[in-house]
């Protein structure tokens, strides 16, 4: 099908649509427990729930419990449809029946209602689920988490690198002006191209078949977003595109963020989803630092630490090898090999780039496992500006909204024992502070300069104002780059 031409995926929105098929009347329909059961990959709750025969219940039934439903119910939910989606191979229509050979799955975002086309979900109920090399993976947890990270300022262009089922590129859509999508399986790029055309973006998204940066070649972003196929193996055997890059290691992520700032633009963002190996002997933000290049800011996040059995497993069921007659040869080639490599674990996390000329230097590599607000994106942003505020004594700063200060010691004492600064926010980071560190924090307001508040602090506390600057004034560069002060005056 030359989705451009066709007019099915608009009459197909029109249904879906008249039928409300979207996320959130689904999740009313199945329930906590029947939408919980769901994303657990059990049918029986939600095929419980979806007995009445209205369309909502059938498309629910078809696409996302992967349940036949009868010819008569298919038609009522997609009113002269049926005929052309089985010619275009979405549905197949047996003898009074039709069931799904793609996944049609309702999403929200960014305040819209959305549909995305993509394979069917493997393993259903405990079922047969080897996916094959040119699988179109739909939305998934990776998927949703680089959306959240994904930073929505508008732009001009951004790159979606290894779209897939193009999640990404239609998040871009709503504040991107130019959209590029490129992979390297044609499905996916069928699948995206049917996606844009399904959700009324495709005049933005210009979709594009290549490897990597080849399909833009000289061009410049203001904002590339990738989640690009990460997995860490040998590169042997079965490689499934949307995971597996057939580079050993984790070679095709330092490949991208050494090759992504030669396609920003002045200003613009690289955001990665991505795994690296631990190796043996070596902290890992040492061994990411020489991939960052000098014209980039860089804000490194490990979120999650797997150790290499925990992660063999994971993706050998991911590729539903578990159980296989060659699954215990598989599980331990995979680990003898990271043994070889020195590899003691294995880090997940986010890849930030901000262009911004030569003389970069900011590196922060920040271990961060715990709960974060999300979208994470608008506090990627806000560190991204901390660079240009100023820290000096002339400086006028003043303490993030969110920001709270606990106290612990002994009831009635003069001093607490220890102070703790927390974001509510963002990273929602803590950090210990001594009391002029505390006093600091709690004066500015927006009014006094930096310089004016640590002198007050210093008579206050009988400290040689000299020494207090001397001290505290590196603090304050530390409390502006982890968020706890910003620029600015104070709010009317």
């Amino acid at each position: 099908m030359s989705t451009s031409e066709s007019d099915l995926p608009a009459r197909l929105r029109g249904a879906l649509t008249v039928a409300g098929f979207t996320y959130d009347a689904v999740a009313e329909l199945l329930g906590p427990e029947a939408h919980a059961a769901l994303g657990r990959n059990e049918t029986t709750p939600g095929l419980r729930r979806t007995q009445g025969g209205s369309p909502l219940e059938t498309l629910v039934r078809l696409f996302l419990l992967q349940a036949p439903v009868e010819l008569s119910a298919a038609e009522r939910a997609l009113p002269d449809l049926v005929d052309r989606l089985a010619v275009e191979g979405l549905l197949d229509q047996m003898v009074g029946e039709v069931a799904a050979r793609l996944d049609i799955r309702p999403y929200a975002a960014d305040g819209r209602d959305l549909w995305v086309v993509s394979d069917l979900t493997p393993g259903l109920d405990g079922g047969p689920q080897l996916v094959g090399p040119d699988h179109v993976l739909g939305i998934s947890s990776a998927s949703t988490s680089l959306a959240q990270l994904t930073m929505r300022e508008p732009v001009g262009r951004a790159l979606d690198l290894g779209t897939g089922c193009g999640v990404q590129a239609l998040h871009l859509a709503t504040h991107v002006d130019r959209v590029v999508a490129t992979d390297v399986n044609r499905r996916a790029l069928w699948a995206t191209r049917f996606n844009a055309a399904l959700n009324g973006v495709a005049d933005r998204i210009d979709v594009r078949d290549g490897s990597y940066f080849e399909p833009v070649a000289g061009e410049l972003f203001d904002l590339i977003a990738t989640n690009p196929p990460f997995v860490i193996s040998p590169a042997t055997g079965e490689r499934l595109v949307y995971r597996d890059s057939g580079l050993p290691g984790d070679r095709v992520v330092e490949d991208i963020v050494r090759a992504a700032p030669t396609h920003l633009a002045d200003g613009g963002w690289c955001q990665v989803l991505a795994n690296w190996a631990v190796v043996e002997g070596c902290p890992w933000d040492e061994r990411l630092a020489p991939w960052l290049a000098e014209d980039c800011d860089a804000l490194v996040v490990q979120r999650e630490l797997l150790d290499p059995a925990a992660y063999v497993e994971l993706w050998l069921k991911d590729a539903g090898q578990h159980g296989a007659p060659d699954y215990l040869v598989r599980y331990d080639t995979w680990l003898s090999w990271f043994e070889e490599q020195g590899i003691e674990a294995i880090g997940f996390g986010w890849i930030n780039l901000h262009k911004v000329g030569p003389g970069a230097s900011r590196r922060t590599f920040l271990d961060w496992p715990y709960d974060v607000e999300q979208p994470i994106g608008p506090a990627i942003a806000a560190w991204g500006g901390t660079g240009t505020v100023p820290v000096g004594p002339e400086a006028v700063l003043r303490t993030r909204e969110d920001v709270r200060q606990e106290t612990v010691g002994p009831v009635g004492a003069e001093d607490p024992e220890t102070i703790v600064l927390r974001q509510q926010r963002g990273f929602r980071r803590a950090r210990r502070a001594d009391t002029v560190e505390a006093a600091l924090v709690g004066a500015c307001d927006g009014e006094l300069s930096v310089g004016q508040i640590l002198d007050a602090v210093a008579q206050l506390t009988d400290r040689d104002p000299a020494e207090t600057r001397s001290t505290y004034l590196p603090v304050v560069a530390e409390l502006v780059e982890e968020g706890f002060l910003t620029a600015g005056p104070a709010r009317p």
